[in-house]
């Protein structure tokens, strides 16, 4: 029965307030504050979030049209522009970042028993990062090139389910290879990643943990074949090698063997080689497995074109933060919506509905229940084929 509550106030059941206010009180965000308390404050942002609000200006101007409504909400008054404005300079970012690793927890333990396409017993990670572009005249502490700001998004990114189960922010001079330092791996579990990433001292400490990385050779890799397993070529594997790296340097970085894997996209006749320290794994599954870390270049795609993370509402490290957090705090928490209601819509239909209903007094089920079912695959054979990379 609907008791009268907003669609916005029944989407706020889904968040761990308690754990919120533990982050709150961790980094000391309610201290000497006296118009915009921090789980009001996310609350907003919240709204920015799911209505797509393009400024300031824009915030202030929804946040008083909707007037009482936004008190069942959570949020006591409409903010002014100036108020938010000082709330994401001076609030600790930590808050919102801890708060939506909390989220990251939540949705990990819903989607453990998500279907896996891989035949793997493990664990399987994608590591990457997308760029930001700033301007430079307002973003001047991130740092990028000599004309030109932007900031990084270093995503480690889970294959079952799709979701982000780490995210480091930097300013976008910091190269992709440094965040493997940064990283705990988990042993047993597969990482892929793209060459970017090559290092082979820190892919030998991830050896050393007992965990898996899965990668594409370089054109200059020099390499001595050790054995060669047959392989079925009707599949577009081409060959399946246990190597030695060859000179002195890379030798001392990684002294163990590795298994180079050979692979022809049968649809547009590129070669492509891979690299991984597993040697149990069929090598199709390994090429399978690469194909896979397709799924964050959609999730970026997603982020930067469904997320308010690409136009800013404050120039400083800790409002970028502040933003950059709470957008994937709500994508989390979207996600964790559509687990626990069982929806088989896309999170974008999910969220086109709730920026149109969320100050609506309707049941929050039956505002979701007419959600179209999602298009299926146009051609479910490519799923064995390599998309262009």
């Amino acid at each position: 029965m609907n008791e009268g509550r907003t669609v916005f106030a029944q989407l706020l059941d889904f968040l761990p307030q308690y754990e919120f206010d533990k982050c709150v009180a961790r980094y000391h965000g309610n201290f000497r504050v006296r118009k915009l308390p921090a789980y009001e404050h996310f609350l907003v942002l919240a709204f920015v979030q799911l209505t797509w609000r393009e400024s300031l200006r824009d915030i202030e101007t929804c946040l008083v049209s909707f007037g009482p409504k936004l008190y069942h909400a959570g949020i006591r008054q409409p903010t002014s522009r100036s108020t938010l404005a000082d709330a994401n300079e001076k609030r600790d970012w930590r808050i919102f970042a801890d708060f939506a690793r909390v989220l990251i927890q939540q949705a990990a333990t819903l989607y453990a028993d998500e279907p896996f396409r891989f035949e793997l017993q493990a664990a399987a990670y994608a590591l990457d990062s997308t760029t930001i572009d700033l301007c430079l005249s307002l973003f001047p502490w991130a740092t990028f090139r000599c004309a030109k700001a932007a900031i990084k998004l270093h995503t480690l990114l889970t294959l079952q389910g799709n979701f982000p189960t780490v995210i480091i922010i930097t300013p976008g001079s910091v190269h992709d290879v440094n965040i493997l330092d940064q990283l705990v791996w988990e042993a047993g579990s597969f990482y892929i990643m793209d060459r970017g990433y090559l290092d082979f001292a820190r892919w030998h400490r991830l050896h050393q943990c007992g965990a898996f990385f899965v990668t594409r050779a370089k054109q200059n890799f020099r390499c001595a074949r050790r054995y060669s397993r047959p392989v079925d070529k009707t599949t577009g594997l081409r060959f399946d090698q246990t190597v030695v790296l060859t000179g002195l340097a890379v030798q001392h970085d990684y002294p163990a063997p590795l298994r180079r894997i050979g692979y022809r996209d049968p649809l547009t006749g590129k070669s492509l080689v891979f690299l991984t320290n597993n040697f149990t794994v069929p090598a199709l599954t390994i090429a399978q497995l690469f194909q896979g870390r397709w799924q964050i270049e959609l999730f970026f795609k997603w982020l930067k074109q469904h997320r308010r993370i690409k136009a800013f509402y404050g120039t400083s490290p800790n409002a970028v933060h502040t933003q950059i957090w709470t957008a994937i705090a709500v994508y989390l928490l979207v996600a964790i919506l559509k687990k626990r209601l069982h929806l088989e819509a896309s999170l974008y239909t999910i969220l086109q509905i709730l920026s149109l209903t969320l100050f609506e007094k309707m049941p929050l089920s039956q505002a979701l229940s007419q959600l179209p079912p999602p298009i299926p695959p146009a051609d479910p054979q490519n799923h064995q084929c390599l998309p262009g990379f």
